[in-house]
């Protein structure tokens, strides 16, 4: 692990490091926040605010190096327009869970995405995940504010660059526990040149026959989406790889505006399924994002299902209790985490022994004052 301490006279970052020592003097947890998109996710926030949105902006950007190094209060939404001024995009497609602003009466109705410390915390990717990879596969690094105040930077700018590579990737899916995270440097990828939506009716079994065939051949699918009989695929790539495969594959074609507009919604999580989920959840339901093997066959399970990421992400609505849910998924060689609704037996699957204490020990080398949004990530860290 390797890291150096970092001198900064930047004054957001000055305030973020003075108020870190306060809280380590009077031993004050802190809940790190954003724009607080992400609140439900994990288990409850707790401690005093953290607010990181003041640090925010492109620190560098290299187009011709397809590399960006953001601050972690920066609108997801900001960093892809200057993306797409360049051609370029965030390829994991990163939901952006837009909010209201909480301060402010003039900000009352504009809405805001999440912010690039969130998106690496929460470490969630879009429908492309399966075609292009995940959060972790494009952080090249990161800076991060340790319970001393210190500012460590891990990793570099280019993918050559290997020292402390593995840290600034620990930091994806931590949740902030580590740490609040600084400013990160990622890679970015083109814009496709082409891009595709096919329709099918498909019942579920058929659907997940068809994704892993299709998998197996060479052609440019970049996301999929199954919900009520009805299968849509996202093919991306080359123009005359997009057209020849448009013509193998048959299925319905959708309109360019409606397809962008679906595969938007379901980036976001705001589509027909998750509207529902809402409802339900609202209700007394919970919302399972479960994680198996793209070939694992239907699951036997109550509630309403969406499929994405050809078979290996499965979310599902109904009221069915954590053990019989997390079981359900081990035996299909996964897990299952309580994405929204009730977690009263944890928001996520529960760690073997060793893996526990590896945790413990992550926790205790950077945070050994427990003060970085204790519990969040599981109750004991």
């Amino acid at each position: 692990m390797s890291a150096q301490p970092v001198v900064t006279e930047d004054a957001a970052l000055r305030r973020l490091i003075d108020r870190v020592a306060t809280a380590r003097a009077t031993r004050t947890p802190l809940q790190l926040r954003g724009h607080g998109s992400k609140d439900f996710y994990g288990e409850a926030p707790r401690g005093e605010l953290l607010d990181m949105a003041s640090l925010a902006g492109i620190a560098r950007y290299e187009p011709t190096e397809l590399v960006v190094t953001v601050r972690a209060g920066t609108p997801i939404t900001e960093l892809e327009a200057a993306l797409a001024a360049h051609g370029q995009c965030l390829a994991f497609e990163p939901p952006r869970f837009a909010t209201v602003p909480r301060r402010g009466a003039s900000e009352a109705t504009v809405p805001r995405s999440g912010t690039v410390g969130g998106m690496v915390a929460a470490g969630l990717a879009g429908p492309a995940r399966a075609a292009v990879g995940g959060v972790r596969d494009f952080v090249l690094g990161a800076a991060l504010l340790n319970a001393h105040g210190d500012v460590l930077r891990f990793g570099g700018e280019v993918m050559k660059n290997v020292a402390g590579y593995d840290v600034s990737r620990l930091l994806v899916g931590s949740l902030g526990i580590l740490g609040p995270i600084l400013e990160v440097s990622l890679k970015v990828l083109p814009l496709p040149p082409a891009r595709a939506t096919l329709r099918f009716e498909s019942p579920q079994a058929q659907a997940l026959e068809r994704l892993q065939r299709w998998a197996g051949q060479p052609l440019p699918l970049r996301a999929s989406a199954w919900w009520s009989d009805m299968l849509v695929l996202q093919l991306a790539g080359a123009e005359a790889a997009v057209r020849a495969a448009v013509q193998s594959l048959g299925g319905e074609v959708v309109d360019a505006q409606a397809a962008e507009q679906f595969w938007a919604g379901l980036r976001d999580q705001r589509d027909e399924f998750f509207a529902a989920a809402a409802d339900a959840v609202n209700a007394g339901a919970t919302l399972w994002r479960v994680s198996v093997a793209p070939h694992a066959p239907p699951l036997a399970t109550e509630g309403e299902q969406l499929i994405e990421w050809h078979g290996g992400q499965r979310w599902i609505v109904n009221e069915a209790d954590a053990p019989t849910m997390r079981a359900l998924a081990a035996a299909a060689g996964g897990h299952a985490t309580a994405f929204r609704g009730n977690k009263s037996a944890g928001a996520f699957s529960p760690l073997a022994a060793p893996l526990a204490r590896f945790h413990r020990e992550l926790k205790s080398r950077f945070d050994p004052n427990g003060l970085f949004n204790p519990g969040r990530l599981y109750p004991d860290l």
